[in-house]
């Protein structure tokens, strides 16, 4: 068999597999959180509308709602939407502490274990599995159980 003959199958299979795959990547909404240390949220998608807030916090959980380019439509967990340039979000899940009390961390999944911390609303954590209404978090290296309901981040976007 010569190297035509066995090529031309081969790019038609990546040929027909890569559409899938970019057309997963384009479903929205979903979850993501901010990957940079400051990161402008603007009024419309370009660098040449102007910029609406400016967000300062590592691993804050956003929602996207729509892709256009390299531009994120996103709502932050205040319900404020704009957009965003993609190279300042991750897909890594995080989560905020919302509500206006402490919020207690456990260490197993239940409010009968064992409580690790007293967390203040806005605390942002990197978001693990969540069951059974309770969801693994690491705020800053304290790590346990969180009730999913006390977190903004959770669940289907």
């Amino acid at each position: 068999m010569n190297r035509t003959a066995f090529m031309l199958p081969l790019l038609a299979l990546c040929a027909l597999a890569a559409p899938a795959r970019a057309a997963d990547d384009e479903k929205v909404p979903y979850w993501a959180s901010i990957d940079a240390e400051v990161a402008n949220m603007r009024v419309g998608p370009d660098e040449s509308y102007r910029i609406d807030w400016v967000y300062r916090r590592m691993h804050l959980p956003v929602k996207v709602l729509r892709r256009e380019g390299p531009w994120r439509q996103i709502e932050d967990p205040d319900g404020d939407k704009g957009w965003m340039r993609d190279l300042l979000l991750s897909r890594q899940r995080s989560a905020i502490v919302k509500g206006g009390e402490l919020v207690e961390m456990h260490a197993q999944g239940s409010e009968s274990s064992r409580l690790l911390w007293r967390l203040e609303p806005g605390v942002v954590g990197l978001l693990g599995d969540c069951q059974t209404g309770w969801c693994q978090f690491d705020a800053d290296g304290h790590k346990g159980f969180v009730a999913e309901n006390q977190l903004w981040g959770t669940g289907e976007p």
